[in-house]
């Protein structure tokens, strides 16, 4: 009997679905919590060739939600040991992994080879810079965010509005995994309702998952959905780049005191307190300002701000991230 058999069974996969799964190629980032229950969702479906980036290595911390990963693999690279599971699972695909961070330097080409992107990343700057890449190449994006008893997963791009589109301003809150604490079952029911929204693209379904948002509360145990189809993109975006995108013409900012970051996140970066800006910088200042910090959170708060002295353009910069 076919390994797909019980899932080809179904009017809206058949034949043809089947196909079209073992045609995709998911290039998956981030491979911890949300992604230990969608990966194995994807390669037992039989998407063809998944591809899976992440640059940590696998910590005790990550075993109550990261359920990819065992003690017995505490300090091996997490895309590793997760491309192993897939390919357990499923010897029929191809799994490729990529020990790395996915950077805006690499995104562009990473995402024009994916049919579909997965952001299982804990990262307002890999998000947004898969958003922003995604979005210009037309490429469908399920991104996911899981935090204390709550997440989201949403289908944007690829024809559908961006997430700049629901989340155009910086997060109000700076929290992660690692300060606010997370419980493992919400993380899990999140990857899992990215990877249904990723099939049900692939395959076809309709309504397209991309357009819509589904939320989960773990204190009351209700979802809620609604589609976003007509957001409007935000009239303004400051967009991620890398250290190494940076040029010399640039007026390059580190918001990080050397208590925080002994090393500048480039080497021709000045140091100026996020609340000393409009007075240090010049006035009317000419050419690509980039702002620096770990998550990008607080770049891009001084950005919001810069716009009312700095008339060119604004990037952000994420040091953590690159």
């Amino acid at each position: 009997m076919s390994r797909y058999a019980r899932q080809m069974i179904l009017p809206e996969v058949g034949e043809a679905g089947q196909e079209k799964l073992t045609a995709a190629h998911v290039l998956v980032v981030g491979a911890g919590g949300l992604a230990a229950s969608a990966l194995p969702l994807l390669a037992g479906a039989g998407v063809g060739r998944i591809t899976i980036v992440d640059g940590d290595r696998i910590e005790r911390s990550n075993l109550h939600r990261q359920t990819l990963f065992t003690e017995r693999d505490e300090g091996l690279p997490k895309a590793e040991v997760a491309a192993a599971r897939c390919t357990a699972i499923n010897g029929d695909i191809a799994v490729e992994a990529v020990v790395a961070t996915l950077t805006p330097a690499v995104a562009s080409v990473m995402v024009e080879e994916a049919t579909l992107v997965l952001d299982c990343a804990d990262s307002y700057a890999v998000s947004y810079t898969l958003s922003d890449v995604c979005f210009a190449q037309n490429v469908p994006l399920i991104t996911g965010s899981a935090l204390a008893l709550s997440g989201y997963a949403a289908g944007v791009c690829g024809g559908a509005p961006s997430l700049r589109a629901i989340f155009p301003e910086a997060p109000q809150n700076a929290a992660s995994c690692a300060s606010a604490g997370v419980l493992g079952p919400v993380v899990a029911m999140i990857g899992t309702l990215q990877a249904q929204m990723a099939l049900s693209c692939l395959i076809g379904l309709s309504p397209s998952p991309l357009g819509q948002m589904v939320q989960y509360d773990a204190t009351t145990l209700r979802s809620a959905s609604f589609r976003f189809d007509g957001a409007a993109e935000p009239a303004q975006a400051f967009p991620f780049v890398s250290p190494d995108m940076l040029e010399s013409a640039d007026t390059i900012v580190e918001l990080r005191d050397a208590d925080e970051a002994a090393i500048p996140a480039h080497p021709d970066a000045r140091r100026i307190d996020p609340a000393k800006l409009k007075e240090t910088l010049p006035a009317n200042g000419t050419g690509r300002l980039a702002l620096c910090c770990a998550t990008g959170l607080r770049a891009w708060r001084a950005a919001e701000s810069a716009t009312e002295f700095w008339p060119g353009e604004i990037v952000l910069v994420a040091a953590s991230a690159s």
